[in-house]
């Protein structure tokens, strides 16, 4: 992160290559290279330590729930339309499944993490789904970060 530039995001979801070129098309700045998706044995969310929702202390789910907002979309109900749309295509939902189970990638529970290295220096974990953490905070913490030298692996939160 020399001068000010952040190496990254990488973008880590659920899904298969499907799901991930369906995202990918709708966000065209993302390059394909920084995206990995987690198959639907979840290994690298369990790694990580992440839950799900329906394991989310009540009260905990109940503020963060509180602080969710709608999306602001443009192009009016055609940009709802589109947002619905894509949602269903890029959503954690294996082939096969029948009407009326609930897959266990919607429940999954993700976040986001700052990483210099091989050292975490921020963590933030999901508590709902569509919980996130402040992004100009994370931004902030991620410029503020002292470079290393060394080129980003993996650690062992990934390891599987």
């Amino acid at each position: 992160m020399a001068g000010g530039e952040i190496a990254g995001p990488l973008f880590i979801s659920i899904g298969d290559d499907e799901k991930l070129n369906a995202f990918l098309d709708k966000n065209p700045k993302v390059p394909r290279d920084m995206a990995f998706v987690d198959d639907y044995e979840f290994g690298a969310y369990k790694a990580a330590g992440f839950g799900r929702f329906d394991d989310t202390d009540k009260d905990e789910a109940a503020v963060a729930m509180k602080s969710m907002a709608a999306p602001e979309l443009e192009g009016g109900i055609r940009g709802w339309f589109d947002y619905f749309t894509t949602v269903a295509k890029v959503s954690p939902v294996p082939k096969g499944m029948k009407f009326g189970e609930i897959p266990e990638g919607v429940l999954r529970l993700g976040g986001t993490f700052v990483i210099n290295g091989d050292q975490i220096v921020y963590r933030w974990s999901d508590k709902v789904p569509g919980d996130h953490p402040d992004i100009g905070e994370v931004l902030e913490i991620a410029e503020g970060a002292k470079p290393t030298k060394q080129p980003f692996s993996f650690p062992n939160i990934f390891s599987l």
